[in-house]
């Protein structure tokens, strides 16, 4: 083989290489009943502060989420949460971490959430475990919208790829949904 058919040979292997899509996070589904059994907390409240930075080791970035808590559904988490999860973007430099959730600032959400640490929580589930709060003209109803994500979602049972089942729903509906599911798991 000749110099000239190892380069191409080459050439044509990053060509495709490049062009193959990067492997996705891939997760097990949850219900609203798992997370509420499977969370530390569940709250309803607002974004106060969303901010990103360097982790203590300074080889990642994290995002901090600062939420006030309008109502616990689950647990004693005080008046404001903190969670934590990876990726964000400080100064010009980012990190992407797929199947996570994004949050605003004044967004309204319902949150499962997983003790990480004295203070700090992490979302149960990962982006399934948040809900937005969507409120629209007087005399609708307030809806709770479930994250979407870019997940492979595998099947708890099966482990076979399969879709959410999570679905947009009142506030609440979500809300009597979360009490039941503890009122289940309750002994």
């Amino acid at each position: 083989m000749s110099i000239r058919q190892l380069v191409r040979m080459g050439m044509v292997t990053v060509v495709l290489l490049v062009a193959l899509p990067a492997a996705a996070t891939t997760q097990l589904r949850m219900d609203v009943p798992q997370l509420s059994q499977q969370s530390d907390a569940v709250v309803h409240g607002v974004v106060r502060r969303v901010e990103s930075r360097w982790s203590g080791d300074g080889q990642r970035i994290v995002t901090d989420v600062e939420v006030e808590v309008v109502e616990p559904l689950k647990g004693q988490p005080g008046g404001t949460v903190l969670v934590t999860q990876p990726g964000g973007e400080v100064g010009d430099i980012g990190q992407v971490v797929h199947g996570l959730a994004s949050f605003k600032t004044g967004e309204e959400v319902v949150i499962f959430l997983r003790k990480r640490g004295a203070k700090a929580f992490r979302l149960a589930g990962e982006a399934q475990g948040k809900y937005q709060v969507q409120r629209g003209e007087v005399g609708k109803p307030v809806m709770a919208v479930p994250e979407p994500s870019e997940a492979l979602l595998l099947d708890p049972v099966t482990r076979q790829p399969t879709t959410s089942t999570q679905k947009p729903r009142t506030l609440d509906d979500l809300k009597a949904a979360i009490r039941a599911a503890l009122k289940e798991s309750a002994p």
